[in-house]
């Protein structure tokens, strides 16, 4: 599936009436397994990308370069539509037009970009948001920097949870105006604020996290919420899994013995080995 077919797949989503759960992808293997299981759409957090990079905390450490890198390992490995979350776009508003386009020619289907005052400001503990004229002036500067109009692109906004509802709604309703192609709002704690925000804008909505209360896929779908994250477990599983084993052999249990292991079948499957032996064959002669 060619880029642009991939970003066409994730405005059908946004376009359409129902709400779906990317699957969180984070490399070449990650991606290549929800591709295999189904899912229609692979996210790409800013968190899970600084850890699975850099082995650090999500405290904007990761820069531009490593983070459109690993983005096109993934475009290469899978043809699942990935939408990335490039936090603030690493800088002011021309950095963010430099960011649309690196992960755009990394073979994004979309990005994210958000109002939060990252990296941290000196001597506050609390997160805090740029000005909303700041804002407005980054989701302009997106907009710009993409060349194929079929990128998508989502103006991200946490004032529900740092400022409060009405300064959510203002942002919202300003980068809405701006043209971005839909809102991703985190934070959010109740079906009221939801509820809110959705009648105060027009665009699809992208919901990162929200309550036990607010996970129906029904219910969502109705207040126009079109993708619906559910964490990063799938770093953290491989993270306790690599933990488990190397603690084991560590120990001195034999690696026949170890537990939660993949199969032969699966690894073959998810390094696509028919196809490797299938060119071998055919560009190198190589033969069984």
């Amino acid at each position: 599936m060619a880029f642009r077919e991939r970003r066409e797949a994730l405005r059908s989503i946004l376009n359409g009436s129902t709400c779906i759960r990317p699957g969180s992808v984070y490399d070449a293997t990650s991606i290549r397994i929800a591709e295999d299981l189904g899912f229609e759409l692979g996210m790409f957090g800013g968190s899970v990308a600084s850890l699975a990079v850099l082995g650090d905390p999500d405290i904007a450490l990761i820069t531009l370069t490593e983070f459109a890198e690993q983005v096109r390992r993934m475009s290469r490995a899978s043809t699942l539509p990935v939408l990335v979350d490039a936090d603030h776009g690493y800088g002011n508003a021309l950095n963010v037009r430099r960011t649309v386009q690196e992960v755009e020619a990394a073979g994004a289907a979309g990005l994210t970009i958000e109002d939060t005052l990252l990296p941290q400001a000196f001597g506050q503990a609390k997160p805090q948001l740029i000005p909303l004229e700041e804002g407005v002036g980054k989701m302009k500067a997106a907009l710009d920097g993409r060349s194929d109009p079929s990128l998508v692109i989502l103006g991200r906004t946490g004032a529900v949870s740092i400022t409060d509802l009405v300064d959510s709604i203002t942002r919202a309703r300003a980068y809405e105006a701006v043209g971005v192609d839909g809102l991703f709002f985190t934070g959010i704690t109740s079906r009221g604020e939801l509820e809110a925000l959705s009648a105060a804008t027009t665009l699809p909505i992208v919901l990162g996290g929200a309550p036990e209360e607010m996970t129906a896929l029904d219910y969502l779908a109705s207040q126009r919420v079109r993708i619906a994250l559910q964490g990063h477990a799938p770093f953290a599983a491989a993270t306790q899994a690599v933990y488990e084993t190397l603690k084991a052999l560590r120990e001195g249990t034999s690696p026949k013995n170890l537990k939660g292991i993949a199969s032969s079948e699966l690894t073959s499957r998810v390094m696509r080995e028919v196809q490797t032996r299938a060119r071998s064959g055919e560009f190198l002669g190589l033969r069984k």
